[in-house]
């Protein structure tokens, strides 16, 4: 694996991983030793913006997992998203204990509030922290898993399963705005203490999940950039190109895009998981189909197939948000968004890193070498005596 994963890094990939890595080492050493008033301090609320940009570049890079290399456009990847963040909100919420504002030490403060006499079966276990880090991948696994040998079992692609995976999320939001379904209804989990005994507003706390998630970015980075590397990774390309040729040759084509696709619905739980003591809430909001539908915009702006560029993507495009969402342009953000995503189609059909790599590729193939030079100054190099 160390040998696949050494090999399987480019020079870009190798910039990209060193430059998450400085930042989750730079950025929270920033924010807890220098002092406030200083140029270089990064204040609190920064590491907290910037490390949902991290938790929504992990997301990015699960889409591009499976859009990029295996052509499968999954519209619904938030609700593996809101589920991962879900189980850390549920675990959030049991450490929560008599400081709730009803003060009971079992059930949270809207299960007091709706009259709830204990606790639902599916919220035991959630105390622990080890349990919750199981169902941050296992929830979201065995709903990808399910879904999926449905889907592919059945030969449902292209749009079709495009339009499913979106009903899928669709359907997941009006379970969870309901009151009886145990968790939160409309206003969702919130009011957040601790994790794993931490502060959760504590400077520190958020310096350390900053720093986490740019570690599980490397390794969700390093996975997929095994996997792609791989034999399995040129079947998926296959598969993505010419589906029915390669079922034809033999390979059980269900098999592997059952396999990524759970993959992906793992890695989209853990950027969830991420997201939720950041962010400091999580609501049925997050199942929406829009949001979905962004997280694929960011793949394509950045770049479909490229790993890098569907990270990068997600960063810029969440930056553009936040800071033309602050001002008067406000109300027009989702048609900067709509008219990005159309220019980007039409300009630049390979996103910013695909068409930066093609260009410099054909830079690359237009400069002569040593050899063609000289060949068309009829000068060749003298050959060995047999």
């Amino acid at each position: 694996m160390p040998h696949m994963l050494t090999r399987s890094l480019d020079r870009g990939a190798s910039i990209f991983l060193l430059v998450v890595a400085a930042c989750g080492i730079l950025i929270p050493l920033s924010n807890l030793l220098l002092p406030a008033g200083s140029a270089l301090q990064v204040p609190t609320y920064l590491v907290a913006l910037w490390g949902k940009y991290v938790c929504y570049a992990i997301l990015a890079l699960s889409i591009d997992l499976i859009w990029g290399y295996c052509g499968i456009l999954s519209l619904g990847h938030g609700a593996f998203f809101a589920l991962g963040g879900y189980a850390m909100g549920m675990y959030l919420m049991r450490q929560i204990g008599t400081r709730g504002v009803y003060g009971n030490p079992i059930l949270p403060d809207f299960m007091v509030f709706l009259n709830y006499s204990k606790l639902p079966w599916y919220w035991h276990g959630f105390d622990m922290f080890w349990f919750a880090a199981v169902m941050v991948l296992l929830v979201p696994g065995l709903l990808a898993f399910g879904f999926g040998w449905l889907a592919f079992r059945s030969r449902v692609t292209g749009v079709y399963l495009s339009i499913i995976t979106q009903a899928m999320t669709y359907a997941m939001l009006l379970a969870f705005f309901r009151n009886d379904f145990g968790f939160g209804g409309n206003n969702g989990l919130t009011d957040f203490k601790d994790i794993l005994g931490f502060n959760v507003q504590a400077e520190g706390t958020r310096a350390a999940l900053f720093a986490l998630s740019c570690l599980a970015l490397i390794l969700a980075f390093l996975i997929c950039r095994a996997v792609v590397s791989s034999k399995l990774g040129k079947v998926l390309i296959a598969i993505r190109d010419a589906e029915s040729r390669t079922r034809f040759l033999g390979y059980r084509v269900e098999s592997y895009k059952l396999f990524v696709f759970t993959l992906s619905a793992c890695m989209a739980g853990v950027a969830g998981a991420l997201y939720v003591p950041q962010v400091g809430i999580i609501n049925p909001s997050e199942f929406a189909p829009g949001n979905s539908i962004e997280a694929v915009i960011w793949v394509a702006v950045g770049g479909r197939g490229t790993l890098v560029g569907a990270a990068l993507g997600a960063v810029v495009v969440n930056y553009a948000k936040t800071f033309f969402t602050s001002g008067v342009l406000a109300p027009y953000w989702l048609f900067m968004l709509g008219a990005l995503f159309v220019l980007v189609t039409l300009l630049l059909p390979k996103g910013i890193i695909g068409t930066f790599n093609a260009w410099w590729e054909q830079l690359g193939t237009n400069k002569p070498n040593a050899a063609s030079a000289a060949r068309e100054d009829g000068v060749t190099e003298p050959k060995m005596a047999e």
